[in-house]
């Protein structure tokens, strides 16, 4: 199957016309058989991105939404009001109240509307915790196994998972990645990762038979990594033949250029304009 996907919200820039960058990510899939949105940004962005990139959001099939943070969540109210009614995919857990919190501050970074509100818009939810087939050739990956050691929950992520309770760590359950299978092999789109790259990749390999994949997308969450994390990263990076590396949002400049020094030409950065076809 033919792809294209286009980035539309990330924190940087990659093409100097009529685009703005945000903290967040989302991007645009086309196919030869419907295109796709996979998480919308804060909001600040998606519209006006589309827009200048000549992406068209009324086509599209279904919007995929990798996680309940603000940032990749926060542009759905602006992309219903264009689209109108529209299947929306994602993880229970997607509005829970969660928080950024040390010892000195609590943020609120869950998603900032409530459901009955992106309903009234033409919201459809369908939530899950398996992986869901959303088209033909593009799927949801429902919860991730923990099984690195390595890879560890952010201690800063707190949520309250019922009314009443006290705040407790977020494990991010509902930390999903999309998966296509495209005319190049499966590229994996990945929204912040939380769960874990290698986790993330292990499972897709698992649960689709393959011994390879075609290109990674999206943000890694490499940027917050311990040296073993990142090296055992790019061992799997290789273990499965990765030939295009597109990294995003999460994965921060250190991190970035760290891959790019070691992947050279199957690295570029997934920035607003960035485009990966499969």
């Amino acid at each position: 199957m033919k792809t294209r996907i286009t980035i539309l919200c990330e924190n940087s820039v990659g093409i100097p016309f009529g685009v703005i960058g945000e903290h967040g990510f989302a991007c645009h899939m086309e196919t030869e058989r419907g295109n796709y949105l996979f998480d919308t940004g804060q909001g600040f962005g998606i519209v006006q991105n589309a827009l200048a990139l000549g992406k068209d959001l009324r086509d599209i099939k279904a919007i995929m939404i990798s996680h309940g943070h603000y940032d990749h969540t926060g542009g759905l109210p602006a992309v219903l009001k264009v689209k109108g009614p529209v299947d929306v995919f994602g993880h229970p857990d997607m509005f829970l109240d969660r928080f950024w919190s040390n010892d000195e501050m609590s943020r609120f970074v869950g998603i900032p509307y409530r459901r009955p509100y992106l309903e009234s818009l033409g919201a459809n939810f369908r939530l899950g915790t398996e992986m869901v087939e959303v088209g033909p050739g593009v799927c949801l990956t429902g919860e991730i196994p923990r099984a690195t050691p390595f890879e560890k929950d952010d201690a800063n992520m707190t949520a309250y998972t019922a009314k009443g309770e006290k705040m407790h760590p977020d494990p991010l359950r509902d930390d999903l990645s999309m998966i296509v299978d495209s005319d190049k092999g499966l590229i994996l789109v990945l929204g912040c990762a939380h769960a874990g790259m290698v986790n993330i990749i292990h499972y897709v390999m698992e649960k689709m038979g393959r011994d390879r994949i075609y290109a990674v997308i999206g943000g890694t969450h490499l940027g917050f990594s311990s040296d073993e994390q990142f090296d055992e990263t790019l061992k799997v990076i290789d273990q499965y033949q990765i030939e295009r590396i597109g990294v995003s949002h999460c994965t921060g400049l250190a991190k970035a250029s760290l891959l790019h020094a070691k992947l050279k030409d199957r690295f570029f950065f997934g920035c607003v304009g960035a485009v990966l076809e499969g």
